[in-house]
């Protein structure tokens, strides 16, 4: 009977995963991927180019998944201040429902990207991040400020610091792979802690 390459691939995959988790990018090695998937490493390589590609093969989804989450949730934001709806909507969806969307659903992965990636080109996700929420909230700021908003000056070495801290804040509870409960108590707190700032900012109180 011919093999079922798909099993085959799910079980490579499992073995990736499960070395990534263990000894991160740089300890991790072909050869011990292969002994967890029962191959040698010139079958693993029918899989995969290299060690690089096994580990975008894993984040690089997710990456995706985030971007896409976060072009959308700005467009929507968006087209409720062009629609002069009420203030209160204007939060009503907020950087945590894409942690339970897009992160939670994705915990090993999102681990691997924000805590064993040194040696890869995700190693700076989170800085990366933060920049790109940089550029995105400055320009909110400036398009609420046009709308009529009493929006409060800042700079961006002061918002870069903020969502610095907003974002590790944020990622924390995942990171420490809380259980489900814990991270939706942690990150009920740290909505109620940031939140009135962020609104105050943007002039939405």
């Amino acid at each position: 009977m011919p093999r079922d390459k798909s099993l085959s691939h799910e079980k490579v995959n499992k073995a990736i995963k499960e070395e990534f988790l263990e000894k991160g990018y740089e300890d991790a090695s072909i050869r011990s991927i292969g002994a967890r998937a029962g191959m040698t490493s010139a079958g693993l390589y029918r899989h995969y180019a290299d060690k690089e590609a096994m580990f975008a093969a894993l984040v690089e989804p997710l990456v995706k998944d985030v971007k896409v989450w976060t072009k959308r949730h700005t467009s929507r934001k968006y087209k409720i201040v062009d629609g002069g709806n009420a203030r209160e909507e204007l939060f009503g969806e907020s950087f945590f429902d894409m942690i339970r969307e897009v992160i939670l659903p994705k915990r090993d992965e999102f681990i691997l990207l924000m805590t064993r990636s040194n040696g890869t080109k995700y190693e700076n996700f989170l800085h990366d991040f933060v920049l790109s929420n940089q550029k995105e909230f400055m320009e909110a700021i400036r398009y609420l400020k046009e709308k009529g908003y009493p929006v409060i000056d800042i700079n961006e070495e002061e918002l870069h610091i903020l969502l610095s801290a907003y974002l590790t804040a944020c990622f924390e509870p995942i990171i420490h792979d809380y259980d489900e409960t814990k991270i939706e108590k942690y990150l009920t707190t740290i909505q109620e802690f940031f939140m009135p700032g962020w609104l105050n900012i943007m002039g939405v109180k």
